[in-house]
């Protein structure tokens, strides 16, 4: 039987768990407040943006091709898995890792057999985890996020752009999460 020291001690701990548990909700509720502010001010750029891709992918004809919307076979594939730096975050990890193995061992599995499906990381955690299950990490950008702007996406795109026009890549395909809202 635990003498009433041991309760004490015991009491005190779970106080202070339940303080640190406190502080981390406060600081977690902060930052889901900031994320969300940021995704309702960039969603309509956001959207805007997606209608006049769809329009440029629909125009027919015209004195240039879209290279972008040819269709080619699909033998050298590229599949970009995006995910966060940190854990702690539930599945939002899991799921980005889930649907990169989906592909790769489902939609893809024969370019991947031959060796012509690469696996590119932005964030650290979809790395690891893929590294972990056996999966070969073809490039990584970890510290995207440390510094967030406009031009360094932009060196990404332009990369990705540069390698599908030369035809080093048939396919690229982007893996990630959707916000839709804080319940979801």
């Amino acid at each position: 039987m635990a003498n009433l020291k041991e309760i004490r001690t015991r009491i005190t701990s779970v106080k202070s768990t339940r303080q640190i548990t406190n502080a981390m909700k406060m600081v977690s509720a902060a930052k889901l407040r900031k994320a969300q502010n940021a995704i309702t001010q960039l969603r309509p750029y956001a959207n805007k943006l997606n209608e006049i891709l769809s329009r440029l992918g629909d125009v027919k004809g015209g004195s240039a091709e879209n290279i972008y919307a040819a269709e080619r076979p699909e033998e050298h594939v590229l599949l970009i898995a995006i995910s966060s730096n940190r854990g702690l975050c539930g599945p939002f990890n899991a799921n980005v890792v889930k649907k990169t193995i989906e592909l790769t061992e489902g939609q893809y599995a024969e370019q991947y057999r031959k060796g012509n499906v690469s696996i590119y990381t932005i964030g650290s955690k979809s790395g690891q985890i893929l590294h972990a299950k056996g999966y070969k990490i073809d490039a990584h950008f970890n510290t995207l996020y440390d510094d967030l702007n406009y031009n360094n996406v932009a060196e990404i795109a332009e990369k990705l752009m540069v390698f599908f026009t030369d035809k080093k890549f048939d396919k690229i395909e982007i893996i990630y999460n959707r916000f839709k809202n804080a319940a979801v």
